[in-house]
């Protein structure tokens, strides 16, 4: 029979043995990791937190049926929205007679037999030919001409609505400008993808006070959403690494403000370009590029439990165990989805409610991480997500006494998409400035896209209106400000920009 060893007896075999086990469960959870990527979908298999919410109880015929009717309900929503035009289709002479007795004498029954189609129009561009009148007087000296059209830049051949659908093209549809040359010509416009990057770029000039108070308005507010995404940026042969970052914040109204900053690295010099010297709470996961500004003397930090959420997901092959975690974390997810049935998120209610429900999960999540921490090697996937979320508690923990702090920094992931999927189709910026150009127009077109703005509309507006605006009331053009002035003083053709 083996003799028991005490646990404080050294032996080069055991430290070994436990070198050897710690890598092992390392390339285990690579391995699993990558069998995911290769294999599987690249997207966490885990349900998202709100079918979990739903419950076991819902059946998955309950699930499809209730996603139809969504569908549905949203479809007849937009056909509401749609424009219309109604075509009368009169019987035909040979046929204006009774089938029955053959009588003429026919009388309308009821307003009709009604049917929608929906068709399309193709978008068309034409060409404006702007003649100005002139007038001389008889003495022969006096001359009296009508004035210019507005233009975006003196002697522009491009009107405001076709330099917006290029901006709208590039950064809400994430189509490549060459494409759209492509398809601007199938229109009979001759162009060429450097003329619309030429356009891009001086939209961007343009419109570059509205920007740049964009992310100053956000960097003035109480709690702010960041992160970042890498975007290439073309070099000498090559590429480089650029980094788009977003900050976003909301209006005490529920309105959100998206705004992007491009730089050539990750570095902490951008948070603090952007919110260095502000006050309030700042939303971001655990990088650390973000310390420069979440100091003692900057804003407060706040965690992402969806980061933590996402750490015991991985961990699961190598420590099922890391389902309970998941279950707690869903916990606090099923608090946040009852203050938004009582309609009472970011109020005092929701603050108490936190207080009462989330708390007490809080402690329990607390005391159950302290006690696998032991059982977990430390670079192991459960050691790693159990470290990340115990050096992070009390970022991770604050919005338990402040009902205006999420739970997790999604919406800041969710705004950097379109750039992720314009990444994917355009692949790289030009060069810094051009980085620059395109974030400031990302940072509009996402902010109307956000509020339910038309940027074509706004974008067009904004071109002729930002350059003759007084710069101390630019707050009033921001596409939140402007669609309220809108609905209460319409312009009188939808077609035209507001004079």
């Amino acid at each position: 029979m083996p003799r028991e060893l005490p646990q404080d007896h050294f032996c080069p075999w055991r430290e070994e043995a436990e070198e050897l086990k710690e890598r092992l469960t390392s390339l285990e959870a690579k391995m699993a990791t990558l069998e995911r990527h290769v294999f599987g979908r690249r997207a966490e298999k885990l349900p998202t937190v709100a079918t979990e919410l739903r419950g076991a109880a819902d059946s998955t015929a309950a699930r499809a049926e209730a996603a139809k009717q969504k569908r549905q309900d949203r479809a007849a929503r937009k056909a509401e929205e749609a424009l219309s035009r109604e075509i009368r289709h009169a019987v035909p002479a040979e046929e204006r007679h009774c089938p029955a007795c053959g009588s003429e004498d026919l009388k309308p029954l009821g307003p009709g037999r009604t049917s929608v189609v929906y068709e399309y129009v193709p978008a068309r561009f034409e060409k404006q030919v702007h003649v100005q009148e002139v007038l001389a007087c008889a003495c022969g000296r006096g001359v009296v001409t009508a004035p210019p059209p507005a233009r975006v830049v003196d002697r522009g051949e491009y009107g405001p609505g076709f330099l917006s659908h290029v901006v709208v093209s590039k950064c809400a549809d994430a189509m490549p400008l060459h494409r759209l040359a492509q398809r601007v010509a199938r229109s009979g416009v001759p162009m060429s993808r450097s003329t619309l990057t030429d356009l891009f770029h001086q939209a961007a000039s343009v419109l570059l006070p509205l920007s740049q108070h964009l992310l100053q308005c956000i960097a003035s507010a109480d709690v702010v959403w960041a992160d970042e995404t890498p975007l290439r940026v073309l070099d000498v042969k090559k590429t480089k690494q650029g980094y788009l970052w977003t900050f976003l914040t909301q209006t005490v109204e529920g309105e959100w403000l998206l705004g992007y900053r491009f730089s050539l690295g990750r570095a902490s010099t951008t948070p603090k370009e952007v919110l260095g010297g502000t006050r309030g709470a700042l939303v971001v996961d655990a990088y650390t590029g973000y310390n420069a500004v979440t100091l003692p003397e900057g804003r407060v930090r706040v965690g992402c439990w969806a980061h933590v959420r996402r750490r015991f997901f991985d961990a699961l092959p190598t420590a099922p165990e890391a389902r309970e975690a998941l279950d707690f974390i869903l916990a606090l997810y099923r608090v946040e989805a009852l203050a938004r049935e009582a309609g009472v998120v970011r109020t005092d209610a929701h603050r108490e409610l936190r207080q009462q429900q989330s708390l007490p999960v809080l402690t329990a999540l607390r005391a159950w991480m302290e006690s696998q921490a032991p059982r977990h090697l430390p670079k192991g996937p459960m050691g790693q997500a159990l470290s990340y979320a115990l050096k992070q508690w009390d970022a991770l923990t604050r919005f338990s006494s402040d009902a205006r702090l999420p739970l997790d920094n999604n919406r800041s992931e969710a705004a950097l998409r379109k750039a992720a999927l314009g990444r994917k189709n355009f692949l790289f910026v030009g060069h810094e400035a051009a980085g620059a150009n395109l974030a400031g127009l990302y940072a509009l077109v996402a902010t109307c896209e956000a509020n339910q703005v038309n940027p074509e509309t706004y974008l067009a507006d904004m071109l002729l209106r930002v350059q003759t605006h007084p710069h101390s009331r630019i707050g009033e053009l921001l596409p939140h400000e402007w669609k309220r002035r809108r609905a209460a003083d319409p312009p009188e053709s939808p077609l035209q920009p507001s004079p």
